[in-house]
């Protein structure tokens, strides 16, 4: 093993709920490579540094989730730069709104393909590295949306509900091993994507309201939650998706 400490994998880094996340993570401990596209090869140099200033290490890894080829790349370079990796948190996600009448075939099928089978593939590649070490962590970053779902967002909700049914699966099949899989599931954050909810002021009232805590959640309010899943005071914990979201559904 080539690092005594905590290490994770956080897709969906560069911005928003993954950069809350990988950072959160460094102020608890872990290494953490990040991940992006390389087209936000800047921005995710960015992050890097915010976490080596907390002390921690930082791998920034570019792949497209969606490609199995890249995710098999990114796993290799992680665990050779790091060693192992304790647990992985797939953030990774996009929205193109639409309503199902008129959403482009080729919408429905980028967010599916990112957000459900960008999952599937990470989780498959790092599975032989956990199983081996008979220990892992998986959470999946999915939504309030694949519980309830909202107009204009049919591909979304399903993509995250996909993620939902997966997780359980994943959790019967891994527990074995001593790796547990569990989901978080957001509601309305003030994150780049998330505000595709919340330009209209009187969307985000509405939002405001619905909300049992009558606030907009930040990325940082879902932190606590994957860094409890990611640890091991979660470790009797999995199969479960837990709502992060101020009290929208109390379920």
């Amino acid at each position: 093993m080539a690092n005594a400490r905590r290490t994770a994998l956080v897709t969906g880094a560069s911005r928003g709920i993954g950069r809350a996340i990988a950072l959160g993570l460094a102020t608890r401990g872990y290494d953490v490579a990040i991940n992006d596209t390389a087209r936000q090869a800047t921005v995710l140099e960015g992050v890097a540094k915010e976490i080596e200033a907390l002390g921690a290490r930082a791998l920034p890894v570019h792949a497209d989730v969606s490609s199995r080829s890249d995710v098999a790349a990114m796993v290799a370079e992680v665990e050779v730069a790091f060693g192992h990796i304790d647990a992985v948190v797939n953030n990774a996600g996009i929205l193109i709104a639409g309503t199902v009448e008129a959403l482009d075939e080729a919408h429905w099928d980028s967010v599916m393909d990112v957000n459900a089978k960008g999952t599937f593939l990470v989780v498959q590649a790092v599975l032989p590295g956990m199983r081996k070490r008979r220990y892992g962590r998986i959470v999946n970053i999915a939504s309030i949306g694949g519980k309830h779902g909202a107009p204009e967002q049919a591909h979304y909700s399903a993509s995250k509900a996909a993620v939902m049914g997966f997780t359980r699966v994943l959790a019967q099949e891994v527990g074995v091993d001593g790796i547990t899989a569990n989901c978080v599931c957001p509601g309305i954050i003030l994150t780049d994507m998330g505000r595709v909810n919340l330009d209209d002021p009187t969307v985000r009232k509405t939002w405001h309201d619905k909300t049992a805590l009558r606030r907009i959640g930040e990325p940082e309010d879902v932190v606590g939650t994957v860094a409890f899943f990611a640890s091991d005071d979660s470790a009797f914990v999995t199969g479960q998706s837990l709502n992060v979201d101020g009290g929208i559904v109390l379920s």
